[in-house]
């Protein structure tokens, strides 16, 4: 029988680690070999136990998972890295990517999925969450980035009346929802956006070409 994949879990949320541990252990190829609850604790138990794979959370306190991911790669060549995260904007994943990550995936995923990347990556072999691939696909062929990508179609529709000067109370009465539901599709966008106020999310429209004079 061959050796176990030997595996560090690398989150900053105990509860993550233990929910992940015990779906591991009930696969008789994986061995949790340690865990750590931040970066430098990551970067430490890699070099200690140079395991086959670790799991790496990207946001953690003080050293966060794109340098650990950088440093155990650096340390320990064999150990391959696969992110799994919250987190799939280009901001997160291009970075953790060219720091050496072989997979990235979100926490949405399935437990077969997780074990099947494992597995993989165990062999050297890269997986993406098809919303991440899509992103690396569209940058390897310099596409212009879709700024209204992380947009539900009900958001865009509020966001094309903004741009057309439409008032909340407007908005509410040509979609028919609530003026309060309206704010709340308001707030989603903004944040979504990293924008300050709806006068930018217009601007945005305009320049961008989401909506044009006498569309």
């Amino acid at each position: 029988m061959s050796e176990p994949i030997s595996i560090l879990l690398a989150d900053d949320h105990a509860l993550v680690r233990e929910g992940v541990r015990a779906y591991l252990a009930t696969q008789p190829d994986f061995l949790v070999v340690a865990e750590a609850g931040s970066g430098e604790q990551a970067v430490a138990l890699a070099e200690r136990h140079i395991p086959d794979v670790v799991l790496m959370d990207l946001i953690m306190p003080g050293l966060d998972g794109v340098e650990a991911t950088r440093r155990i790669r650096q340390a320990s060549p064999r150990t391959q890295v696969l992110v799994l995260t919250s987190y799939h904007d280009d901001e997160h994943l291009f970075p953790a990517l060219r720091a050496g990550a072989i997979s990235y995936l979100l926490k949405d995923i399935g437990s077969a999925e997780l074990a099947a990347a494992i597995r993989a990556a165990a062999r050297g072999e890269a997986t993406l969450h098809p919303r991440v691939a899509s992103r690396v696909l569209h940058e390897l062929r310099g596409d212009p980035p879709n700024l209204f990508a992380e947009l539900t179609g009900r958001e865009l529709e509020v966001l094309r009346l903004i741009a057309d000067g439409m008032a909340n109370a407007q908005i509410a009465a040509a979609l028919v929802l609530s003026e309060k539901t309206v704010k709340g599709h308001v707030g989603n966008i903004l944040s979504k956006l990293h924008l300050a106020d709806r006068t930018q999310a217009a601007v945005l429209a305009w320049r961008s070409g989401l909506v044009r004079r006498g569309s």
